[in-house]
Order: structure tokens, then C-alpha cells, then sequence
């Protein structure tokens, strides 16, 4: 099977969070474990949607859900080392919202994981996927590349 390389969509709006790993957050290889790596990326794209005035659960009143997600890994992180995950959330087209999310070590620049997932917004009453809001697709092409 070939592996497909993921890109990091430099121009896209991104928002940066800093992170530090936590000592819960490694596993028996001591290291940063997948389980919290996904939840660090979670928390990350949780504070950029913050950033954007809206929630995950609440996106112009449709709430979202992750539908698949990607990560390939690059270097290992440790307790206590600091992280920074910037989150690009390029202009959507149709019905899936995708970020993109590179966590990086900023104490030596080396980038750790680089992240993919799509995000369905979900009507509240069929629970049938719904295009992207015009008012976000709006927002992130007023503030692509910032």
C-alpha cells in the first residue's frame, strides 16, 4: 500500500496553541502515546474554533464530528517537553470541513506529527451531513493566511 504524504497548507488561516506534554501523556515506549496525541490535536482545534467564535458542537448551529483522521508521526516528544499545534482550517468545499494540524517543538524546531481529519456538520434533526455554513467559509477566507 502507498503511503500518501500529507502537506500542511501553509496559506490556509492558521491558529497556534501551545501545549506542554503532560506525564500521563506517555506511554510504555516513553513517549508521546497516539491516545494523547489525539486528544492534545483535540484540544488544539477546539481553542481555534474558539478563535473563530464558534464550537465544535456548535458550529452555526450544527454540531460537528470527526469522520476520519490521519497522522504521521516524525519525531517523539517527552514529559515535559513544551509543543505548539497550529491548526489550518483551509476554505471549505462542500460538505466536509478539513484541519490540518503540525505539532511542532519549538525549542529546536523539529516537527513531531503533522495531522488530517474531516469534520461533518451535522443536521440536528435528520443527522444527514450539511454544507459548510457560508458565514465560517466567509470567516476563514477573510482571515486566510493570518
Amino acid at each position: 500500500m502507498e503511503r500518501v504524504r500529507l502537506e500542511f497548507p501553509a496559506a490556509a488561516w492558521t491558529h497556534r496553541h501551545p501545549l506542554a506534554v503532560r506525564i500521563t501523556d506517555m506511554n510504555y515506549g516513553r513517549h508521546l502515546g497516539h491516545d494523547a496525541l489525539v486528544s492534545l490535536l483535540h484540544e488544539a482545534r477546539t481553542q481555534s474554533f474558539a478563535a473563530l467564535e464558534v464550537a465544535e458542537w456548535d458550529i452555526h448551529g450544527y454540531p460537528s464530528v470527526v469522520a476520519d483522521l490521519a497522522i504521521q508521526y516524525q519525531a517523539e516528544a517527552r514529559w515535559p517537553e513544551l509543543l505548539e499545534v497550529q491548526t489550518a482550517l483551509p476554505v471549505p468545499d462542500g460538505k466536509a470541513l478539513v484541519a490540518f494540524q503540525r505539532v511542532v517543538r519549538p525549542a529546536d524546531g523539529v516537527q513531531v506529527a503533522l495531522a488530517r481529519l474531516n469534520l461533518l456538520l451535522l443536521d440536528p434533526a435528520s443527522g444527514r451531513p450539511v454544507a459548510v455554513p457560508e458565514a465560517l467559509r466567509e470567516r476563514l477566507t477573510r482571515r486566510e493566511g493570518g
